[in-house]
């Protein structure tokens, strides 16, 4: 009875701090993308936040993009990390780690192929950001409880 009661403060720990995570990813990104857009576009005025303004004073657009780009990497490790926190505590054990990892990675491949195809057709480039977003939000742990739940029923 405790250790269940352990497994849900732990499944609910890794929830909360899943979702505060994406939440400041958002942040971080809505307000990166208005900077962003005012160095590429030279706008006289950013309607970035003004204490991110204050983080990324005097930054040039290949910083900013070298920013979103390490941010993105960041954040998809960060929700890796806790899809295999919640498996561990779903499961029992670290078995599902490799699979995790190898979804991550051909996921990121995947969102990076569809990127290089947008030179093709735009419409790659749209599909391959929103591949790129999932791996970066709380989303993703909702397939490792859904795949606790059918194993339950299996």
């Amino acid at each position: 009875m405790a250790s269940r009661s352990r497994d849900r403060i732990a499944m609910a720990s890794i929830l909360v701090a899943a979702i505060a995570l994406g939440a400041f990813r958002e942040f971080l990104f809505l307000n990166l993308n208005y900077q962003v857009d005012a160095v590429a576009n030279q706008r006289s005025i950013s309607y970035a936040h003004s204490l991110f303004q204050g983080w990324v004073q005097g930054w040039d657009l290949k910083d900013l993009v070298l920013l979103k780009w390490s941010l993105a990497l960041i954040f998809s490790v960060l929700m890796a990390t806790a899809c295999i926190a919640l498996a561990r505590v779903l499961f029992g054990d670290h078995r599902h780690r490799r699979t995790v990892i190898f979804g991550y990675l051909t996921l990121g491949t995947i969102a990076l192929t569809l990127n290089v195809l947008s030179s093709i057709h735009p419409a790659f480039g749209a599909i391959g950001v929103k591949v790129l977003h999932t791996l970066q939000y709380p989303v993703v742990l909702f397939f490792v409880w859904a795949a606790a739940v059918l194993s339950d029923r299996g």
